[in-house]
């Protein structure tokens, strides 16, 4: 049952991650669809135990709401998490966000609208001059939606990862607050 809102979008919400969201992570992370174009590893319940975050790290649930969610602790019945975004590194460096949807909703725009929130929470947040990401080089819809959101690209980390049974590059990129209060 996803926690507290955060930030709410024209359709999406940001909520924070609760115990009893454990279980649709760790389905959702075992997902080829998913886990793949991330290059992540697939976890047990006790590995993506919220209440055990690492310092510095905020993940939230990305939802849709019903009429009847409120700001604080959603019913099952009236939101339905469809993903989720972390955001890393808040305590020491340039922030660095991650975020992922299950396939049944790839290509609606709500990671465009997501991610979007989610920068609106990091410079809101945090006194940071920047937040990045990363994507591969293969997965086209991320690379996309960064620059869709005035991401620039800054590098490229070659052969940074074994994904889906290839070596892959990792492109990084980066926002400025400033581009983004003149952009978002």
């Amino acid at each position: 049952m996803p926690g507290a809102r955060v930030s709410s979008g024209d359709r999406v919400t940001l909520r924070t991650v609760e115990a009893e969201d454990v279980p649709f992570l760790q389905r959702a992370g075992a997902n080829p669809a998913i886990r793949y174009p991330l290059g992540a590893r697939l976890r047990n319940r006790e590995a993506i135990d919220v209440s055990e975050e690492e310092a510095g790290t905020d993940r939230l649930l990305v939802c849709l709401d019903g009429e009847d969610a409120g700001p604080g602790r959603a019913d099952e019945d009236d939101t339905r998490p469809i993903g989720a975004v972390s955001v890393e590194c808040v305590d020491y460096r340039r922030p660095e966000l991650g975020y992922w949807l299950v396939p049944a909703v790839h290509g609606q725009g709500y990671g465009t609208e997501a991610v979007g929130l989610a920068i609106d929470y990091v410079f809101r947040s945090y006194d940071k001059p920047a937040v990045g990401a990363g994507a591969f080089d293969h997965n086209d819809a991320s690379r996309g939606l960064l620059e869709s959101l005035g991401f620039t690209e800054e590098g490229r980390r070659r052969k940074f990862m074994f994904v889906d049974g290839a070596h892959r590059d990792m492109v990084q990129y980066g926002l400025l607050r400033e581009e983004w209060v003149d952009e978002g």
